[in-house]
């Protein structure tokens, strides 16, 4: 390895498996020094354990590299400061964190319950927060620092995932908003919305062209690094050989008169600006003609 994060100080959520592992296993080949936290719950938030991080940090160290396991929820405020703590009185510093911890509930949202809303907004959001807020203080002291967040495609809307694509689009919000508040203090933000195969998309109901964890990790790295100073405010889409990146949302149509509107007079010229199709009605529309036929629907 090229050693694109030597001396660097990093703190993975979700980094017992899947894409926070290979986040992590490729941060530590790079040189980085790096926090291992991983609550080790199943996908329905139950039997915590320190296993799988204590796995990933003994991969690490067996390679050479330095990194520490911490078994701490990121969905309290004491948490995420236990995660960043760690990182400073491991390493004697915190140079980025990267945000992957996720969970779903899967339910039609007029099915859906209060606890599977809060469950999945509370580790994907609040998660993203916890540990982007004890970080700040130290980022913005040392005038250095990347926040690296998860957010997902889905953030535009999903069908039986109301909870985790609320979660989702917050998170893009968060950054952007974190971007634009920490730039004055060198410090970035940015989030990956990843396509890769791992225990939360295993059972999507679609086929998808999907990479790996690995295919991931290496756009991560990137972001953390000194090279990605001018990059901030983005989303990125890693999938297998491609990586995307997401315009910034911005009006493309208006009408205008003098004074207030009547209901009467915006029914009288709406086509001026119209609607934006939804993708995701036209996908389901795909997917009902794919299930009437047998077929397994394309994302």
């Amino acid at each position: 390895m090229s050693g694109y994060l030597e001396g660097k100080s990093i703190a993975i959520t979700g980094a017992g498996r899947g894409i926070g592992r290979a986040v992590a296993l490729l941060a530590a080949a790079e040189g980085a020094k790096v926090v291992v936290a991983d609550y080790g719950v199943s996908m329905a938030g139950e039997d915590p354990s320190s296993e799988v991080a204590d796995e990933v940090v003994a991969e690490i160290r067996a390679a050479g590299g330095e990194a520490v396991a911490v078994a701490d929820t990121v969905t309290t405020m004491e948490g995420g400061e236990r995660i960043v703590q760690t990182a400073i009185d491991s390493f004697g510093r915190i140079d980025g964190v990267v945000c992957v911890a996720g969970n779903l509930r899967e339910r039609m949202f007029f099915n859906m319950s209060e606890d599977e809303w809060d469950a999945v907004v509370e580790t994907h959001l609040k998660g993203t927060f916890t540990v982007f807020r004890a970080a700040a203080p130290h980022f913005k002291a040392q005038a250095s620092g990347r926040f690296v967040a998860f957010t997902s495609g889905a953030f535009t809307g999903s069908i039986a995932q109301a909870n985790y694509a609320s979660a989702k689009g917050a998170i893009v919000s968060l950054v952007k908003s974190v971007a634009a508040g920490m730039h004055r203090y060198n410090v970035t933000a940015n989030a990956i919305a990843p396509v890769a195969r791992t225990r939360m998309s295993e059972n999507v109901p679609m086929e998808l062209e999907m990479g790996t964890p690995e295919d991931v990790a290496p756009m991560v790295v990137y972001l953390l690094s000194d090279k990605a100073q001018e990059v901030t405010g983005q989303i990125y889409t890693a999938n297998g050989g491609t990586i995307a990146v997401w315009d910034q949302p911005k009006e493309v149509r208006e009408m205008r008169k003098d004074g207030r509107w009547t209901p009467e007079e915006i029914e009288a010229r709406f086509a001026e600006v119209g609607v934006e199709p939804l993708p995701l009605i036209a996908q389901i529309e795909e997917r009902r003609k794919a299930a009437a036929s047998g077929d397994k629907p394309n994302a």
